[in-house]
C-alpha cells in the first residue's frame, strides 16, 4: 500500500513504513474542532487508530450509563484489541460477547436502541456483515419511517473493520460501503486517521440515526498521531479539504487517502496542483464541498479500494457531472479496485496504487 514518505498528510505511520504528519491545515482543523490550539495539541499523547477507537468507546461508556458495547469476542478485547479493558472497567453487563451470528448481533442492537439505549455493535470483519444486511436495510433503516416517527433505533452504531490489510484475501479484505450507501435511513462514516476516528465515532454514537462506521483495519497499528485525550466530536456529512490545489480535485476516504496524498506529492513535482478531499461521511455526503472544488479545478478523480463497477465513486461522478457539466475540462476519472473477488497473492495488482493514480492525474490534466 503506501510506501513513500508524505509529510503533509494527517497522520504518521509507525516503525515499518515511512512516517507521516499532520499538515498545518489539518492540525488547525483538529485544534478548532476540539476547542484547542495547534500549540496545545502538541501536548496530546500519540495513539494509533486502534487505541483511538478504544478511547472513544471508553468515553462513550463513561459519559452515558445507557450505552453498551457488544459483539464477537468483544469482552476479551476483540480480534484487533479495540475493546481491551472495557469489560474490566464497565462490567460484563455493558460490554459482552455475543454468539457468532451477525444477524442476531444487529437485531439485538436494534431492539436495545429502540428502548432508548446507545448500542454499539461490532461486526468482527466487514466481510461478514452480509448476514445482517436484512436487519440493517429492512429494520434499522426503516424503523423511524414505518412508525411515523413514533419509534426509532437511532442509538445504534455498527462498527466494522474493512478494507485491505496486506494478507487478508477475499474474506477479510473487502470494502462493502457502497451496499449501504443505497439505503435511506442510515448513515455511513469512514475515518482516515486516529484523531478523526475518535471524534467521528463519538459523533456516530451520539447521533440520532443508525450508523454504519467502517474502520480501515490497515491503519489500526500503522496510523499514529497526537489525539486529544478529552471528549470531543467531529461533524458528520462535512468533507474536509486536506490539501488545496488548482488543477484537479481528488476525492477519497479511509486508508486510500494516504495513497492519494503520495500521488499528489509526486504530481506536484511535475507541476500539477492537486486538491485532496476526505469525504469522511459517505451517506449523506457533502456534495457542496466537492462541487465547489470541481468548479475551481475543472477536473475530478475519485479513488477507492472497492470494485469500480457500482462503487460509491460512480455516485460521486454522476452527481458532479449533473452539477458541473459545463465546468469540466476532462472526463471524471475513477481509480478503484478491480471487478474481481479480492485476491490474496495478487493484492498489489488489485489495489488502486500510487502509480495508477499518478498516471490518471496526468492523463486527466493533459486531456
Amino acid at each position: 500500500m503506501a510506501t513513500s514518505a508524505a509529510q503533509r498528510f494527517g497522520r504518521r505511520l509507525a516503525s515499518s513504513v515511512p512516517r507521516r504528519r499532520f499538515s498545518s491545515s489539518a492540525a488547525a482543523a483538529a485544534a478548532a474542532a476540539t476547542g484547542g490550539s495547534a500549540v496545545q495539541r502538541t501536548q496530546n499523547p500519540s495513539l494509533n487508530l486502534c487505541s483511538a477507537i478504544n478511547q472513544a468507546l471508553h468515553i462513550a461508556l463513561d459519559t452515558d450509563p445507557r450505552s453498551y458495547v457488544f459483539g464477537e469476542d468483544v469482552s476479551f478485547g476483540g480480534v484487533f484489541r479495540c475493546t481491551v479493558g472495557l469489560a474490566d472497567r464497565f462490567g460484563k453487563g455493558r460490554v459482552f460477547n455475543t454468539p457468532l451470528c451477525e444477524q442476531g448481533i444487529v437485531g439485538f442492537g436494534i431492539g436495545l436502541a429502540a428502548m432508548g439505549n446507545r448500542a454499539v455493535a461490532e461486526i468482527q470483519f466487514a466481510d461478514y456483515i452480509f448476514p445482517a444486511f436484512d436487519q440493517i436495510v429492512n429494520e434499522a433503516a426503516k424503523f423511524r419511517y414505518r412508525s411515523g416517527n413514533q419509534f426509532n433505533c437511532g442509538g445504534l452504531t455498527i462498527r466494522a473493520p474493512y478494507g485491505a490489510v496486506g494478507h487478508g484475501g477475499h474474506y477479510h479484505s473487502q470494502s462493502p460501503e457502497a451496499f449501504f450507501c443505497h439505503v435511506p435511513g442510515i448513515k455511513v462514516v469512514i475515518p482516515r486517521s486516529p484523531s478523526q476516528a475518535k471524534g467521528l465515532l463519538l459523533s456516530c454514537i451520539r447521533d440520532p440515526n443508525p450508523i454504519v462506521f467502517f474502520e480501515p483495519k490497515w491503519l489500526y497499528r500503522l496510523a499514529v498521531e497526537e489525539v486529544p485525550e478529552h471528549d470531543y466530536t467531529l461533524p458528520l456529512s462535512e468533507a474536509e479539504v486536506i490539501r488545496e490545489g488548482t488543477d484537479i480535485t481528488m476525492v477519497g476516504w479511509g486508508a486510500q487517502l494516504s495513497v492519494m496524498e503520495e500521488a499528489c506529492l509526486d504530481a506536484e513535482n511535475d507541476g500539477i496542483s492537486c486538491e485532496l478531499i476526505d469525504l469522511k461521511t459517505l451517506l449523506p455526503w457533502d456534495k457542496e464541498t466537492v462541487e465547489a472544488s470541481v468548479r475551481k479545478t475543472g477536473r475530478l478523480l475519485i479513488s477507492h479500494e472497492a470494485p469500480v463497477t457500482g462503487g460509491f465513486g460512480a455516485e460521486i461522478s454522476a452527481s458532479i457531472v449533473e452539477r458541473c457539466f459545463l465546468r469540466l475540462q476532462a472526463p471524471v476519472a475513477r481509480i478503484c479496485g478491480l471487478d474481481t473477488p479480492f485476491p490474496l497473492v495478487f493484492e498489489p495488482f488489485y489495489l488502486p496504487t500510487k502509480n495508477k493514480i499518478l498516471d490518471a492525474i496526468k492523463s486527466t490534466v493533459n486531456y
